[in-house]
């Protein structure tokens, strides 16, 4: 690489981006969240990331908080180019020698309409050479997966907006399929929920606090309970209930049922010398969804295959991404379209 280009590698997910600078680690994770204000014709973006989330459902109606990427792809080009020139220059800096060369990662699956549309947003956001991963390829580098071995090794990817699972082997993917269901779709079950059993409309930030707080995929030995505040459906008044983990473990069955069943077509994909390596070494949990109370448990149990939460699993995609621009030429001989 030349002297003085910056390499960045990106997560853009559906919940949160985070940015790999090389020699300098994982330098910033804030939430894909943008506010933007409609000026007639023009979208005038207000605020990006941790201070545009912190609006969240606090906003006046010419003001929209939005998330301008869905189930992991592009849902608004022009909110995501702008997101992505916020991110590069805070990371970057202001004063730019070279423009830099960026890798992002992007589900496994995408058509090449979403691969186009992610390269063309960042050259657009200030990038001067664009290269796409898929997530459970990065995913696995970062965890630290023997990925260059004539070996198997499997990778569960739980993010926002979407889950993957893959069999890697030879920095190939042999076998991966995915779901739209992550950590946002956990939040709408406990959101559903919670309507549904009391009548109360709680917001998705309070809902990604009792996940965080008090979710697990199985019931817990000793059951945890927190407070819940909201707004009566019937009375229309502020209204506080007591949740507890055995009732959040209820709410999330269906979309965990969903991830589960990807893990296992996976595993019915698989062939049967690359079964053997998984069943000695385990797969690999990574992505935010990884964070769940018991979700290594609950995958062990209804596949048979051990399952292990992987270090500092959030930033494993962008770890991953990192190592790979740094061995791009390597890993370009068996990725030609890397």
């Amino acid at each position: 690489m030349a002297l003085f280009t910056p390499n960045i590698a990106i997560d853009l997910g559906t919940v949160n981006v985070l940015v790999h600078a090389q020699g300098r680690g994982v330098v910033l994770q804030e939430p894909s969240v943008v506010a933007i204000q409609e000026d007639g014709s023009k979208t005038i973006i207000v605020e990006v990331g941790r201070a545009a989330k912190e609006m969240y459902g606090r906003t006046s109606e010419d003001l929209e908080v939005m998330r301008p990427l869905r189930d992991g792809v592009i849902a608004d080009y022009f909110v995501t180019q702008s997101m992505l020139g916020y991110f590069i220059g805070k990371v970057s800096g202001r004063i730019q020698l070279r423009r830099p060369i960026v890798m992002i990662s992007v589900p496994y699956g995408v058509t090449s309409v979403e691969r186009r549309a992610v390269k063309e947003a960042a050259l657009a956001a200030g990038a001067r050479e664009v290269h796409l991963i898929p997530e459970p390829l990065a995913a696995a580098i970062g965890a630290g997966l023997p990925i260059g071995t004539p070996t198997g090794n499997m990778v569960v990817d739980m993010g926002g907006g979407s889950t993957e699972a893959a069999v890697i082997s030879v920095n190939g993917i042999v076998c991966a399929e995915s779901v739209r269901v992550g950590g946002v779709h956990l939040d709408e079950a406990i959101i559903g929920y919670i309507r549904k059993k009391y009548n109360l409309v709680v917001g998705e930030p309070t809902a990604e606090a009792i996940k965080i707080k008090i979710g697990s995929a199985i019931e817990l030995d000793s059951e945890l309970e927190m407070q819940v505040q909201g707004r009566d459906q019937v009375a229309g008044l502020p209204k506080t209930i007591t949740i507890r983990s055995g009732e959040v473990v209820e709410a999330l069955a269906e979309p965990l049922t969903a991830i589960v069943n990807v893990v296992r077509a996976v595993l019915a994909k698989t062939p049967p010398e690359l079964s053997s390596d998984i069943i000695d070494r385990g797969m690999a949990l990574t992505g935010g969804g990884a964070l769940l109370r018991e979700i290594d448990t609950l995958l062990t149990r209804e596949t048979g295959v051990p399952a292990y939460v992987a270090d500092n699993p959030i930033a494993c995609t962008a770890l991953g991404a990192g190592k790979a621009l740094a061995e791009l030429p390597i890993l370009q001989r068996s990725i030609p379209d890397l």
